[in-house]
């Protein structure tokens, strides 16, 4: 008789699956916790920027500034090749499928190309930029020459920039969220409000020019770059395999041949992506005038709030995505997709309809020529409720390896912000661009959608995420609504509003702990006192 082994129980597998669950959910939550906090510190010092700048400067300057720093980070974008996504994918990948000893040759492959071509771009700008400030400051001989020097003082500092993002990025693919919070989040937001804050003083007895204050906002690369690479070269010597030995030649050139098929369509998407979120401010410049494109950089500098926010969650989740992609653990992924939708509307919602309510007031703190940009803030507002609805979803088509798709999505939506600016601008100017920016990025979410659903099986339309739409659209929107209503729009009505508001979202949020995964923010120590 032939005696067949028993089968395990059929709860075993399920369990340790939840449990897999469970801390997959837990490590992102520790990660995406204390980068988003560090992201909304950084998000604060950059309006805290903006205000010193705008405060400092006059409008055209103004503009000026937030024109080249525009150009900075669009060419920086460029030097990037789209390691931003490589270098997270790749490690993650590696590591999963215990292929550790090629982590050298992916490192060198992703970031000996940014340094090389930083350089490159850093001397094209230096040589390129009068005819950048022609093209955006116009005949102004005055603006002109400060626009050239500060495009000049940013093109010293662009290979800094892109070394630092792509030194941090690929610490996040060791799951190492430490670096990035600490240097870029802290160090280096903390330093720029810091020197621009002492030369927007300064400027109360000599006169402070849009150069200086491009030297104040850019020198903080240097020491972050310096930083980051001692961090990265800690962490792969902590993560090399002691036993294994030298890569061979084939092994190299086939990771390498690899990493930029992967790497390449990204590249270009990034770009792109840049130029989604920076050339909106160029064209209200170029065909608005400087003094609408400050309206329009001020009016939007919320957005730099709910895109820190997003990085913050989404650079926890994406080595752990990737992971479960590369061993197609589809389940896993959908859990941890939907999970951080739901913990990024949480955030970023409320923040979002907030700003809708306040626009008129918190706009003039910039100063009255800066009120006319309270439209600019709905139209903009609204494109970000689809948008965290969404999730990270361009980051999720990417993990599950559909970059050249990510591709055809950015340069769709960078047409038709491009299309409807050059429409819009010459007759409504910065709400022109407005409204093409939020058009652009509904499309930039929605398309995507699409994709992972079909392709991948995945949305993340979980408990969570509604729970949290659900709870913040009451809280922020219909009751301060109804409040001012009643009160009308006064100090005392907004008060009133809040006062309402937040108490009762914050009663919501504990009621609804379980959906929204709350628990996984416990502290270690209190969880494991718990489940003995």
């Amino acid at each position: 008789m032939t005696v067949r082994a028993a089968r395990p129980p059929a709860t075993s597998r399920s369990t340790t699956t939840a449990e897999t669950r469970g801390a997959e959910t837990r490590g992102a939550a520790r990660g995406g916790l204390a980068n988003m906090a560090g992201s909304a510190l950084a998000g604060i010092t950059g309006v805290a920027v903006a205000w010193i700048v705008a405060r400092a400067l006059g409008t055209a300057q103004a503009g000026a500034f937030f024109a080249a720093t525009a150009v900075f980070v669009l060419v920086g974008g460029i030097a990037k090749l789209g390691t931003p996504t490589g270098l997270v994918y790749w490690p993650a990948r590696l590591r999963a499928t215990g292929r550790d000893h090629l982590l050298g040759v992916c490192l060198r492959a992703g970031l000996v190309p940014v340094g090389v071509l930083a350089v490159v771009l850093g001397v094209a700008m230096w040589l390129g930029a009068p005819a950048l400030a022609r093209l955006s400051a116009g005949a102004d001989p005055a603006v002109l020459a400060d626009h050239v020097a500060g495009l000049r003082m940013l093109a010293v500092f662009l290979p800094l920039q892109a070394l630092t993002d792509a030194l941090l990025t690929a610490t996040r693919g060791y799951r190492m969220m430490r670096p990035t919070v600490q240097l870029d989040r802290l160090l280096r937001s903390g330093l720029q409000l810091v020197l621009v804050g002492a030369t927007g003083l300064c400027a109360l007895w000599a006169s402070a020019t849009l150069p200086v204050f491009a030297l104040a906002w850019a020198a903080p690369y240097l020491p972050v770059t310096v930083l980051a690479a001692i961090a990265l070269r800690r962490i792969h010597r902590a993560h090399r395999p002691a036993a294994a030995g030298p890569p061979s030649a084939a092994q190299r050139r086939a990771l390498r041949r690899d990493f930029w098929r992967f790497t390449g369509p990204r590249a270009l998407a990034s770009v792109a992506q840049l130029a989604l979120q920076r050339v909106d401010v160029l064209l209200v410049a170029a065909l608005g005038g400087l003094s609408a494109a400050a309206v329009y950089a001020v009016a939007g500098r919320f957005v730099v709030l709910i895109q820190f926010a997003n990085q913050g969650i989404s650079q926890s989740v994406q080595p752990r995505l990737a992971e479960a992609m590369a061993t197609g653990d589809r389940d896993a992924a959908n859990h941890l997709y939907r999970t951080a939708t739901g913990w990024l509307v949480l955030v970023t919602w409320p923040v979002t309809l907030l700003v809708i309510l306040l626009a008129p007031d918190y706009l003039r703190l910039f100063g009255e020529g800066y009120a006319a940009g309270a439209p600019v803030v709905v139209v903009l507002a609204g494109a970000m409720l689809v948008a965290t609805g969404c999730g990270m979803v361009d980051m999720v088509l990417a993990m599950a390896g559909r970059t050249s798709a990510n591709l055809v999505n950015v340069l769709v939506a960078l047409a038709v912000t491009i299309g409807l600016d050059v429409l819009l601008i010459p007759a409504h100017g910065a709400l022109g661009a407005a409204i093409g920016l939020a058009c652009a990025v509904v499309a930039n979410n929605l398309l995507p959608l699409v994709q992972v659903g079909r392709t991948a099986r995945l949305h993340p339309f979980g408990a969570g995420t509604l729970a949290a739409a659900g709870l913040s659209a009451f809280c922020f929107a219909a009751l301060p609504w109804t409040v001012l209503a009643c009160t009308g729009r006064g100090p005392a009505g907004v008060l009133a509003a809040l006062a309402v508001a937040v108490p009762t979202f914050l009663a919501g949020t504990w009621l609804l702990r379980r959906p929204l995964a709350l628990g996984a923010f416990k502290p270690r120590k209190l969880m494991s006192r718990r489940s003995r």
